[in-house]
């Protein structure tokens, strides 16, 4: 699964370093199931986090790659940016649920990724996996089908160090 990660995670960074600024990735390390990162250097300097499901659960034939990613971006002045990639388009104007540990948290969607609509809500959120042992994503797809994925968030708080440290963040 970490190796699969891994690749997965690289071939984002190669693509995004083919439309903007070089960047020279680096792992952080493992920690439990979640992978430290850093790309770029100075002004575009970014410290990530990522981790896939445990487990993926819809009635589905095939669906691509499926992860939570939290960033820090120091020169944007942003932190605990939480994304979901569903590996899917999701329904329009359809929201995602994440559940960390019984609280339910309430994300947008845009194409095939689901985001926090504020600050206050990515910082709850990252709060929110420091303190938990288990979050669980809901979303549907663009063709109706649900989905649910479940996060082990063990090593979440190690890795979120790992990245806090990086970037500067504290």
């Amino acid at each position: 699964m970490r190796v699969r990660l891994l690749s997965i995670l690289m071939g984002i960074v190669i693509a995004a370093a083919a439309s903007g600024p070089a960047g020279a990735q680096t792992v952080l390390g493992t920690h439990g199931d979640w992978t430290a990162f850093t790309d770029g250097s100075g002004n575009s300097k970014i410290c990530y986090m990522a981790s896939q499901p445990r487990r993926e659960e819809g009635d589905y034939t095939s669906r691509g790659d499926t992860f939570v990613l939290v960033t820090h971006r120091p020169a944007e002045k942003a932190r605990d940016t939480v994304e979901v990639r569903a590996g899917y388009t999701y329904k329009e104007d359809s929201e995602v649920r994440m559940v960390i540990d019984g609280t339910t948290y309430e994300l947008f969607t845009s194409e095939g990724s689901a985001w926090a609509r504020d600050q206050q809500t990515d910082t709850a959120l990252a709060k929110a996996m420091i303190k938990g042992n288990r979050m669980v994503v809901h979303g549907t797809s663009s063709r109706g089908t649900a989905t649910k994925d479940t996060y082990s968030l063990s090593g979440f708080t190690a890795a979120y160090q790992a990245i806090s440290k990086a970037c500067g963040v504290n």
